[in-house]
């Protein structure tokens, strides 16, 4: 998983690399590990009734769409506010909503389900707008790191040739704060991606189905199974993450 970056390290090739090769070997690992026990354990009926492979086909495709689903969401709302209280006049504001998000988050995603699901009652989107909120704060925060952390006299500069307020941020802000950015939306899209699995406490499918299925049952076979689908999911994101991260730095940067 992603950390947020402070905006004074600079990654070396080194580290980038090791960033794109550590997901895959675990994955690879953990699928391993899933396929001996698939094929060589004695599997009961009642597992591979919980395995059945168009169970996992639906309940995979659930937990992919909550994950991007409420990551878009976080996008959606997390970067503007950024952009927006990193302007003039609003610096009470960012510390409000950094502050208030930061105790929503020391709230464990499942009470987050619990607290909405009071709201909103059962279904998919109690659990979208769940993991919407507990993911909120690495977006904010990396968002306005990032756009702090760029060089005030570049800035200046831009102005200076006639910029306006738009363009300084479209073509200056935004593109030398991007892998910050980045940074947090992984850390998010990780997040959401690997606490959808707990869809299933308020109806909402996805592959904390069949671990909660094998734990009623007392299948360890398919509790295992689940866990690795869940966990190859989640490190399968941070390795795209970290792709976009690498390709859509400026270069120089």
């Amino acid at each position: 998983m992603s950390i947020a970056t402070s905006p004074n390290t600079q990654r070396t090739p080194l580290a980038e690399r090791l960033d794109l090769i550590i997901s895959p070997l675990f994955a690879l690992t953990l699928s391993l590990i899933g396929v001996a026990v698939w094929f060589y354990s004695d599997l009961d009926k009642t597992t591979l009734s919980i395995l059945d492979p168009e169970k996992l086909q639906s309940q995979l495709v659930e937990t992919i769409s909550l994950g991007l689903a409420s990551s878009a969401l976080v996008i959606l709302i997390a970067v503007p506010i950024g952009i927006l209280v990193t302007r003039k006049g609003f610096p009470r504001l960012k510390s409000f909503l950094v502050n208030t998000l930061g105790l929503g988050q020391s709230l464990p995603v499942y009470g987050l389900i619990v607290i909405f699901f009071s709201w909103l009652g059962a279904g998919a989107f109690t659990v979208l707008v769940a993991l919407a909120t507990y993911s909120l704060l690495p977006v904010l925060r990396n968002t306005i790191v990032g756009l702090e952390q760029v060089d005030r006299s570049v800035i200046d500069a831009a102005r200076g040739m006639g910029l306006t307020a738009r363009q300084i941020l479209t073509k200056i802000e935004l593109p030398l704060s991007v892998v910050v950015i980045l940074a947090g939306i992984r850390t998010a899209v990780v997040i959401n991606v690997g606490f959808a699995a707990l869809a299933f406490l308020v109806g909402g499918g996805g592959l904390g189905v069949t671990i909660n299925s094998g734990l009623v049952n007392n299948r360890d076979s398919a509790i295992l199974i689940g866990a690795v689908m869940i966990a190859v999911l989640a490190l399968a994101f941070d390795f795209l993450s970290a792709l976009a991260q690498k390709y859509m730095k400026p270069k120089g940067l």
